[in-house]
């Protein structure tokens, strides 16, 4: 690790077991927006009405002004998150406790903890991996546990493309496969869904020259959102647990193509791929019978 990163890590340390609450009306008409982006019918969607087990992602967005925006279009360091100093971040992966389901308009909350500053030097130069829990609670019950990784990285020098990922193809010994049409509609949709403003998302100019990505960024959750969604509808009884690690990028305009095994003893595990067969996401999910 080096030198400059334990330097860092004296301002970063306090960091770490900060709570920041966050209030959610779990809004019907926002539930009814949610269910047209991923093709279901808003009308089937009533106050107190059973959200789907990993539809919590969806909603408690942190509601911080424009003026706090940083030049990413994150809010700027030290506000919501840690002052992390690099200056590129990206959703890594997340390990989940599904306890119970949200339901339709009525309050809930969400405890939202900085579980872990991780400095590391490798391969692709040094990073800080932060960990984030966050717990979603509505009438007192504790609904699901959440815990989501992002990785920071340094800039990108100008006129340099990313260098942070590397290509591998996926397996394919899988039973089953979902593709999904990754349009700049349903990347906006979701990204509109749950507030995030992360300019590689939309802004081409800025995710060419800034972040030397080569096109439009589909947002991670939205890939996560999607392998979950087919893993629903192949898995049998009621998701208890999963985990999930992005590795490569899925590009606006391209598809994702979730694969997967029978499911064996409750384990279900899946993984994404990109119109190229790389290989973009992994998933392992539990059911209770």
């Amino acid at each position: 690790m080096s030198g400059w990163m334990d330097e860092a890590m004296k301002e970063l340390k306090p960091w770490i077991g900060r709570v920041r609450i966050v209030e959610d009306d779990v809004g019907l008409m926002a539930v009814r927006r949610a269910a047209s982006t991923f093709n279901l019918d808003p009308a089937s969607f009533e106050r107190g009405t059973e959200l789907p087990p990993h539809w919590f992602t969806l909603f408690f967005a942190e509601t911080i002004v424009q003026s706090e925006l940083g030049p990413d279009g994150h809010p700027n360091k030290g506000i919501v998150l840690p002052p992390i100093p690099m200056p590129r971040r990206m959703g890594a992966g997340r390990r989940v406790t599904v306890k119970g389901r949200l339901r339709a308009g009525e309050p809930a909350v969400k405890k939202a903890e900085v579980a872990n500053i991780v400095p590391k030097s490798g391969r692709s130069g040094d990073i800080f991996i932060l960990t984030m829990r966050h717990t979603i609670e509505q009438h007192g019950k504790v609904i699901a546990i959440d815990e989501n990784d992002a990785i920071y990285r340094p800039a990108v020098p100008p006129g340099q493309k990313t260098t942070a990922t590397v290509a591998t193809q996926a397996r394919t010994d899988h039973a089953w496969s979902d593709k999904t049409n990754v349009t700049n509609t349903l990347n906006f949709r979701f990204s509109s869904l749950t507030w995030n403003a992360h300019r590689i998302h939309y802004d081409g100019d800025y995710t060419r020259s800034e972040e030397g990505y080569p096109a439009l960024v589909s947002n991670g959750g939205l890939s996560m959102h999607l392998m979950t969604d087919a893993a629903l509808r192949h898995g049998r009884g009621t998701l208890t647990n999963y985990t999930t690690r992005l590795v490569h990028p899925i590009w606006v305009g391209d598809l994702i193509d979730v694969r997967g095994r029978e499911q064996e003893d409750g384990r279900l595990s899946i993984w994404a791929a990109d119109k190229n067969g790389v290989l973009c996401g992994e998933m392992d999910l539990e059911f209770a019978s």
